[in-house]
């Protein structure tokens, strides 16, 4: 069975799953709506009453800390309902929970679709408004940071209430280092002894990085770190925009905020989003991202210490998503290619850029 109809099957015994909870509605089209980069496949499902959701279907990771995270949005965007981002994120659907003898009758809990290899969610088709251009000016640059800083500040007040996630960027790097450290890495990783010598370096730096900037006792907020313009929409406003919803949760972390600036560079970069993926730290630098951290810090101030961990999200990025996870997370293609593109060019340009703009804002 292929790939593609194994994840299409598993939509229809997900909505039977569902069913079961008393919802006799009919799927009447379903609609693949995949970005094609990743493992992952979602679908808008249309119902035979007019109406929508997406379902996203996975075998990426595993399923424990995908729950994990979707327990975690749900909390989140619960609570962003009582702020001005109210249905910022799409939600995840709910079933309710049977009551115990100790407790009664509990909160909804998310709905998952599990069979041991394969798992399914069902999200909110949310309404979207208008999308940034793919190149953007200063002032919508300025913008974006402004609305990026008041997102934060609303995560950070209600950040207590949302459990802490069962892992973390230092213990994926742990790991990391672990995995380069086994004689089976050329061949795990598909690359030569050298290559896997070089990301044991830069995986050691990074985890140095982490002690020496004091990353333990930096603040966890939800962050979502993929902010491509096709994930996200905003609504315009007399003198600008705000942010209206987001809808890809890919990357979820209860991390500190600074993980979300990577993607926002390339957002605000000279060339803007783009669809050829590469990935480079040289829009870290770049006039315009600069002045998209003044103006985030005009409203949520970062420190000397948050700003020099900056390259270091970059460096997290390569090191866990591109060679860590790449072979679980994107097309096989893509993995085999970015993982030579990162010890090859990404890393070493990234040793060779100067910094120095980033912490004299």
């Amino acid at each position: 069975m292929t790939g593609s109809l194994r994840h299409r099957e598993a939509v229809d015994a997900a909505w039977a799953a569902w069913a079961a909870f008393g919802d006799q509605r009919v799927i009447t089209r379903v609609d693949e709506v995949s970005a094609n980069v990743s493992t992952n496949r979602v679908y808008r499902i249309f119902l035979d009453d007019g109406s929508t959701l997406v379902s996203k279907v996975s075998s990426y990771g595993s399923y424990f800390l995908f729950l994990e995270d979707h327990e975690r949005l749900h909390r989140c965007a619960t609570l962003l309902d009582r702020t001005r981002f109210a249905g910022m994120l799409a939600d995840i659907w709910t079933v309710p929970h049977p009551p115990t003898a100790q407790t009664g009758q509990r909160p909804p809990r998310i709905f998952t679709w599990y069979d041991q290899s394969m798992w399914a969610v069902f999200y909110d088709d949310v309404q979207r408004g208008e999308s940034l251009p793919r190149v953007l000016s200063i002032p919508v640059i300025e913008n974006l940071g402004r609305e990026i800083a008041e997102f934060h500040l609303a995560c950070t007040d209600l950040a207590p209430q949302i459990p802490a996630g069962s892992k973390t960027i230092k213990s994926d790097a742990i790991h990391l280092l672990d995995l380069l450290e086994s004689p089976f890495a050329p061949k795990n990783f598909d690359l030569p002894p050298e290559a896997i010598g070089r990301l044991w370096q830069h995986t050691h730096r990074f985890l140095m990085r982490l002690v020496d900037l004091g990353y333990d006792e930096w603040p966890r907020i939800p962050v979502l770190i993929d902010w491509n313009l096709g994930n996200f929409s905003v609504t315009a406003t007399t003198d600008g925009f705000r942010l209206l919803n987001r809808w890809d949760y890919d990357w979820f972390r209860i991390e500190p905020r600074m993980l979300d600036f990577y993607f926002l560079s390339r957002v605000s970069s000279r060339t803007g989003d783009r669809t050829r993926f590469s990935y480079g730290a040289h829009t870290l630098l770049e006039p315009s991202f600069l002045a998209m951290l003044r103006a985030y810090r005009a409203v949520f101030p970062l420190d000397q210490d948050e700003l020099r961990f900056l390259p270091e999200v970059y460096r997290f990025f390569i090191l866990n998503y591109v060679v860590r996870e790449g072979a679980r997370f994107f097309r096989p293609d893509l993995c085999a290619t970015f993982r030579r593109d990162a010890v090859r060019t990404y890393l070493p340009a990234f040793d060779q850029l100067d910094f120095s703009a980033l912490y004299e804002l």
